[in-house]
């Protein structure tokens, strides 16, 4: 099984998409790992890409992360795409709480610590009205051959990992 994970920052892609991994037994790949280089720069283009095309290649996966100039690569090839539909207050809640609790500590990606980034702010703030219609465009044009399921809220996205779980015998551990 093939499985991207779209959505705003917050809406929480990265926790699905382990838990998904775990459920399913197979690898899981975050988009801002492979993205951001130590000190929160960005990684050239090509190299992004190149990273991406491995991580697609392999039989069975799990990807989050958005980075819309790139679905082309991930969505034709899943077999699945979860997009997390939560509300903008919920998304930004989320993100406020994930920098004060993880202030310092590099989980996004290597070398690169949880900071206050109000510009980061802005665009979560902004993400419903500014992206979220490019992404459904990108979804409705790269991942038609993709099941394709939007999840508004955590209880959605519980009944989803019951579903699934019920589906395929497995224990979430």
């Amino acid at each position: 099984m093939r499985i991207a994970v779209v959505g705003c920052s917050g809406a929480g892609k990265s926790t699905l998409a382990r838990r998904l991994g775990v459920l399913l037994d197979i690898p899981v790949t975050h988009l801002d790992r492979l993205f951001w280089r130590p000190g929160w720069v960005a990684a050239r283009d090509d190299e992004f890409r190149a990273a991406q095309e491995t991580a697609v290649s392999a039989p069975a996966w799990v990807i989050d992360g958005n980075y819309r100039r790139s679905m082309d690569l991930r969505l034709p090839t899943a077999d699945l795409v979860v997009f997390l539909d939560f509300p903008r207050w919920r998304c930004f809640t989320r993100v406020v709480s994930r920098i004060v609790r993880e202030l310092g500590q590099d989980r996004q990606a290597e070398g690169c610590p949880e900071r206050l980034d109000l510009e980061f702010l802005r665009w979560v703030w902004r993400w419903h009205r500014d992206h979220r219609p490019l992404t459904l465009e990108a979804i409705r044009r790269h991942g038609a051959p993709a099941r394709q399921i939007l999840l508004s809220s955590p209880r959605e996205v519980e009944w989803f990992l019951t579903s699934l779980r019920d589906q395929t015998g497995s224990p979430e551990r």
